[in-house]
């Protein structure tokens, strides 16, 4: 059986939990909870605790409803790719039924509050270049002026946070930057530093002897 913590009092997102009302079938504990905008609503403690509702439901309907304003961006139904790139950032970041959220939302990461207006994206970012996507500069911040860049799938795949980073004579990238940079076979560099734990100066400088597949 769940612990009961007390959550009277407490604000989450937008909703300040009011009293304990009962347990869900599953025994959950549920909260009646009041909305900035005025409404009430039960919500389960877990929802509440992993951030999961932040409001009544009118944080997601101010979401949609600024999705579906054009701004100029919507001709004869058919969205244009920077007001895609924005609609999706929103959603991944803020609807925990996005296929996306646990990467983004649930890890905390957040839309700047200027962000939420498509016209302000715009102004910061500009158009979409083509063949170029949105980029976190540093991947465990949010989505705001000072850390996004538009950039190549190429660059933006190397940002990514599950990559292994090497630093060599002061330069950080990651193994396929280097590979690249010193015309080494990827796998190869892998190998090297992965399967058969090289320094990465060694593997880097060490001559790609093509007779051995190995090494």
């Amino acid at each position: 059986m769940p612990k009961l913590i007390d959550l009277t009092g407490r604000k989450f997102g937008r909703l300040v939990v009011i009293k304990q009302v009962g347990k869900d079938k599953w025994g959950s504990y549920k909260w009646l909870c009041l909305c900035d905008c005025g409404n009430k609503t039960i919500i389960i403690s877990y929802s509440l605790i992993k951030n999961k509702t932040k409001s009544c439901g009118c944080l997601q309907k101010q979401i949609v409803s600024s999705i579906n304003m054009t701004h100029g961006h919507s001709r004869r139904g058919k969205l244009s790719k920077t007001y895609t790139v924005w609609a999706s950032m929103i959603q991944r970041c803020t609807n925990p039924n996005s296929q996306d959220y646990y990467l983004y939302g649930e890890r905390g990461i957040k839309v700047g509050k200027k962000w939420i207006k498509f016209s302000n994206f715009l102004e910061d970012m500009g158009e979409v270049r083509k063949g170029c996507q949105i980029d976190r500069i540093n991947n465990n911040k949010n989505y705001c002026k000072s850390n996004c860049r538009w950039t190549t799938p190429k660059i933006n795949s190397r940002n990514r946070r599950n990559n292994r980073l090497e630093t060599y004579n002061g330069k950080t990238q990651c193994l396929a930057a280097w590979a690249e940079e010193y015309n080494i076979p990827y796998l190869r560099l892998w190998k090297r530093c992965q399967k058969y734990g090289w320094p990465i100066g060694k593997a880097l400088t060490t001559p790609v002897n093509k007779r051995r597949k190995v090494r």
